[in-house]
């Protein structure tokens, strides 16, 4: 019963963990080599794709995706998609899809001149699932070793922790008041219950020892 427990609780923990990495925002400081725009069939990986831009029309089963080609500091690619978020969710109410992918085009740069850049996006890079991170902003920085602090990351996840240990302590208090006891009595009354059956049995086991033929002398 210990294991199932630190199971459960593990798969959870993951599922948190899984969702905020997908989620939160993070910021990528790469090189854009060139952005496009491709038309997308939507399969199993539908679930990964924003919902079409706003005043599109819906329920479409392929679409035109707007794409960025960037590369890290170390020529690593990565690519991302540019998508409406709207006002579904991950609440980051995107609607100007156009205009930055506009943007990211003004900033291409070449391998010779690099122009570095800060690339705002949440979700995650999957190259056999066809996953791309969504971009949700784009801005020119100083250089490839700018660092960026995540504050709205370390407010969301501060705010969290306070809630799930105010969750976790008002349970503790309630399950110490209201369920250890009665969980208690239960025991003591199955303990009982024990007893008064053993000593039943004792006596029906010498009731029945009467019955028994005696040696004879």
């Amino acid at each position: 019963m210990v294991y199932v427990k630190w199971v459960f609780w593990g798969l959870f923990w993951v599922f948190v963990a899984g969702f905020f990495h997908y989620t939160l925002p993070q910021n990528d400081i790469v090189r854009i080599a060139d952005t496009y725009e491709k038309r997308i069939d939507f399969g199993e990986n539908s679930i990964f794709w924003s919902s079409p831009d706003a005043g599109n029309a819906t329920g479409t089963v392929n679409r035109d995706v707007f794409f960025i080609q960037a590369f890290y500091e170390n020529e690593r690619p990565m690519v991302y998609r540019n998508e409406d978020t709207g006002w579904s969710w991950p609440p980051y109410f995107k609607f100007d899809t156009a205009n930055l992918q506009a943007e990211a085009t003004d900033l291409k740069s070449t391998k010779e001149a690099p122009n570095w850049v800060a690339i705002k996006h949440y979700g995650w890079r999957n190259e056999f699932l066809s996953i791309y991170p969504n971009a949700v902003g784009v801005k020119a920085v100083a250089g490839p070793d700018v660092r960026i602090i995540p504050w709205l990351n370390i407010i969301i996840l501060t705010l969290f922790a306070a809630v799930a240990w105010a969750v976790y302590v008002r349970w503790r208090r309630f399950r110490e008041a209201r369920i250890d006891p009665v969980l208690e009595d239960v025991n003591e009354s199955l303990e009982a219950a024990g007893d008064n059956l053993a000593e039943k049995r004792g006596r029906l086991r010498r009731w029945l020892d009467t019955w028994k033929s005696k040696p004879r002398r």
